[in-house]
């Protein structure tokens, strides 16, 4: 069976078995503050095992991408190195929510594997969990005895907690499970050692294929078990391990999953593929590079499509990374010098097209976001091999250092941490010099860096204190701004030492954050007289969470929940002109145009877009006026809340890549023929409530991606009253010309001219000050030698001065001292053959005279500059240069 046929195999059994297959979702989750990546199939229906939404069927089945490089759940360093870890993997499962339990999940599980796909029985085991007395866990007796009428009782083992426990994070559901593994040694190795002894052994060729959890228990922050409203089904099945199993490999690698993008990579490296190679083999290294960048770019890919661009902070850092450790495999092992991981996306993207097919539909725009990334590190990657050579190397060569041949662990540190090397590649350079590195001090850093980050980022969140049992929050937001309601929950917070409460209501008019939107704000008023403020709406698994800075005396009183009038009326207009804006530039740039992220808050709002080129004031202007007639003509909204997806997109809906749609969607509309978005947010009842649409900014965030940055209304009137009071300002102060711009013109018209007058003079005293140094020349050993003070303007000046010295003094060896306003400045500059006969570095050199003034500096072997604070050192780093010619 080929890939595909294997995974329709499974969704079409499901589907026998009273199943609906439900899209994936995305792989970057939005609304869940414990996770960044969805790691699981079961992330999506994280809120309906809470009881905290309801399920749309009591069955469900599809194939989930998900990653697994952050938190609990990172396999980020063993992907590449074995033959079954990934980073961004499909997940088959099936689940029940309050439905069907351990009986027909594991009947169901044995009949797909034996019956369908014709597996082996004697080579499957099975693990049940053996309880755990610390946690007060009892036996799994019903599952053990529901395998024991399928399984022989030599093949299903006893598992652990560890193993057979299954937990989605620190907090969140979990349960007992069931694990399925697969033995695929040959007949004589199996003949030697029993399989069973090799389950949960990390054997590369026995290997779990299928978990399926039981899910029953709710993990609270203390890490007692809460018992889950109901019970549940969640099962997992890794489709890449699946598909070696059914087409008899020994690695996930040399299945059709990734074979076909291995074949390339070879190809075009041109390095044969060995997927035999073990460490120590000549080719092993290459072999790890080839599954590295056939793996990653998959993650990669797929993170960008959904909507989340490389940065460098969270979710946006993580993609970077994989990125970055792609490149230097391919740099490092497989000699690509010029970017290449990009040539990867289309072959990706035909592979999925069918099954994921939002990567398909983007895949221009993703390759082009890779290549930009590729080109901006393999220019840090070159960067820190010149630091390498003239700092690190430069330092060792020149200071004391040079007694140990031993780079320090500090300095690795900053190579991995500002320029993205792997710690091997610094040992491969430094033992290339004849050096070593200081690993324990590469260490210590980089676990002061962890510590570091986890300090500023740790958040103490406690558990839920619940006042009345609810399933879900009625948002009335959309129809008022003021709601009676009660407390249904709550929980203390703790971030950067202050504390926080988190409120759930019963019904809330508070918009929670979502779709680029930021949370309302306003007041909880009581009976009482007490008045408890909301700084902050977010959501948390379809839940509506208040942030407030104190709890009220009696958190039982109904409540009067009061959105800040002021501040939701201008995010409506921000956010109706946010839709205005996207209609408008697909008329103007393209239908390709696409939202990439987007803020929309009281005072402005921002929208990222795709679109290669810089938008052109021309363009930006015809945008403008598109908004601000469609704004004059007061379109009335058109909101429909509870439309079929299906019929929402047939009918030529926008919907936004990355967003995570349910069977009904909302849909925003100003105009049929202009404006229809898929969209949850908050509008103007009426185009003319914007008053007035106006572009501030338009600037690059990413390859491939633009920033609009514009206001409206009363924002956008200060704005232009702003502008016309500078314009009225600049009249003035040029005597009220008649025509502004040429008169600004004339002005700097003159300005260049006297600039280029003073530079001439500058150069007449350079040139003057080149004769007169020459004469100064000081011949020792073979070098003409020079160190003197000058008195020039500015560093250009002195550069122009050294380099006209070396047209006419060979064998130079120079060093000049300036003080430019109180800051001291040396430049020194030595001949290419004093650099390769007698070893000088100007780098390593300038730096060691910059401790005289207080400060640093750098270049080339060649000429390199520094500068510092202490302008009373200048004469004695003059006279320490001397005794680097001794």
């Amino acid at each position: 069976m080929t890939a595909t046929e294997i995974r329709q195999a499974f969704l079409d059994f499901f589907v026998s078995k009273g199943h609906i297959i439900v899209p994936s979702a995305p792989i970057v989750i939005k609304n869940d503050p414990t996770l960044m990546f969805t790691n699981a199939g079961m992330n999506q229906f994280k809120d309906i095992f809470l009881g905290e939404a309801p399920a749309k069927a009591p069955r469900a089945a599809d194939t989930q991408r998900c990653l697994r490089v952050s938190g609990k759940h990172n396999d980020l360093e063993e992907v590449g190195i074995d033959t079954y870890h990934h980073t961004m993997f499909e997940m088959l499962g099936n689940w029940s929510f309050g439905d069907y339990f351990k009986k027909e999940a594991i009947a169901w599980g044995w009949e797909l594997l034996t019956q369908v796909y014709k597996l082996p029985k004697d080579r499957l085991y099975i693990t049940y969990f053996e309880g755990d007395d610390k946690e007060g866990l009892e036996k799994d007796t019903e599952s053990h005895e529901l395998w024991k009428s399928l399984v022989a009782e030599d093949h299903i083992l006893r598992g652990n907690k560890k193993d057979n426990f299954w937990e989605m994070g620190e907090t969140g559901p979990c349960g007992p499970c069931s694990e399925i593994h697969y033995d695929s040694r040959p007949d004589s190795e199996r003949a030697l050692v029993d399989g069973a002894t090799l389950v949960n052994a990390d054997h590369d060729q026995v290997i779990e294929i299928w978990n399926i959890v039981f899910m029953q228990f709710n993990r609270l922050k203390g890490g007692a078990l809460q018992p889950l409203p109901a019970k549940h089904v969640d099962t997992g099945m890794g489709f890449e391990r699946l598909v070696r199993v059914l087409q008899g490999k020994t690695s996930n690698y040399d299945s059709d999953v990734f074979q076909p993008m291995i074949q390339f990579i070879a190809e075009k490296s041109g390095k044969p593929y060995n997927s035999k190679a073990k460490p120590g083999d000549a080719d092993w290294n290459e072999a790890v590079a080839m599954r590295v960048l056939a793996d990653h770019i998959r993650a990669i890919s797929f993170a960008i499509a959904d909507g989340q661009l490389p940065s460098n902070n969270k979710a946006g850092y993580v993609i970077r990374r994989i990125l970055r450790r792609a490149v230097r495999y391919s740099y490092q092992y497989l000699g690509f010098k010029e970017p290449f991981l990009n040539q990867l996306v289309p072959l990706l993207a035909d592979q999925f097209k069918g099954v994921f097919d939002n990567l398909y539909s983007q895949k221009d725009f993703v390759q082009k976001v890779v290549l930009e990334e590729e080109v901006s590190f393999l220019r840090t990657l070159q960067q820190g091999i010149t630091y390498f050579e003239n700092n690190i190397v430069g330092d060792l060569v020149w200071g004391d250092l040079n007694k140990t041949g031993k780079i320090p662990g500090e300095s690795a540190f900053l190579l991995s941490d500002t320029y993205g090397f792997p710690i091997d590649l610094t040992e491969l350079m430094a033992r290339e010099k004849g050096l070593t590195v200081d690993m324990e001090g590469f260490e210590k850093a980089l676990q002061e860096q962890k510590s570091r980050s986890r300090a500023a980022t740790a958040i103490d969140t406690g558990d839920w204190v619940v006042l009345k049992d609810n399933d879900s929050v009625e948002f009335t937001g959309y129809d008022e701004t003021e709601t009676v309601a009660h407390v249904v929950k709550y929980r203390k917070v703790t971030a950067k030492g202050k504390e926080q409460y988190q409120i759930v209501l019963d019904k809330t008019p508070f918009y929670a954050e979502s779709g680029g939107q930021v949370g309302d704000r306003g007041e909880l008023v009581f009976p009482d007289g007490e008045i408890i403020m909301v700084t902050d709406t977010k959501k948390e698994n379809g839940l509506i969470v208040h942030f407030v800075d104190k709890l009220p005396e009696d958190i039982d009183d109904a409540l009067t929940a009061i959105v800040d009038p002021a501040l939701r009326s201008q995010t409506n207009s921000n956010h109706s002109a946010t839709h205005l804006l996207h209609a408008a530039m697909k008329q103007v740039l393209g239908s390709h145009v696409n939202q990439k992220g987007s803020l929309v808050n009281a005072d402005y709002l921002r929208f990222d877009f795709s679109h290669f080129a810089k938008v052109t004031d021309e363009e930006l202007a015809q945008i403008e006026a598109i908004v601000n007639q469609k704004v004059r003509e007061n379109i009335p909204l058109k909101e429909e809340r509870s439309v079929l997806y299906a019929e929402a997109i047939t009918s030529g809906v926008t919907a936004l890549f990355g967003e995570k749609y349910g069977e009904y969607v909302r849909v925003i509309t100003f105009d049929d023929t202009f404006s229809k978005e898929l969209c949850g947010g908050t509008h103007v009842k009426a185009t003319g409530q914007i008053g007035f649409f106006k572009i501030v900014a338009e600037s690059a965030v990413a390859a491939g991606v633009r920033r609009i940055e514009a206001i409206t209304g009363v924002a956008a009137e200060v704005y232009i009253t702003n502008q016309n009071q500078l314009i009225d300002q600049l009249k003035e102060l040029l005597k009220n010309p008649k025509d502004l711009a040429k008169s600004v013109e004339s002005l700097l018209d003159e300005n260049a001219k006297l600039k280029k007058e003073i530079e001439k003079s500058i150069l007449e005293k350079s040139s003057g000050l080149k004769n007169e140094l020459a004469q100064k020349v000081e011949a020792i050993n073979g070098i003409n030698f020079i160190a003197q003070k000058v008195a020039l303007p500015n560093t250009e000046a002195v550069k122009n001065l050294a380099y006209q010295l070396k047209d006419i003094v060979t064998d130079l060896f120079l060093v000049l001292a300036a003080d430019f306003d109180g800051k001291p400045s040396l430049t020194v500059m030595i001949a290419e053959n004093l650099v390769k006969e007698k070893g000088l570095n100007a780098g390593n050199i300038v730096r060691e005279l910059a401790k005289e003034i207080k400060g640093g500096g750098g270049g080339q072997p060649f000429f390199a500059t520094a500068g510092g604070s202490d302008a009373s050192g200048l004469d004695v780093a003059l006279v320490k240069a001397k005794s680097f010619i001794g």
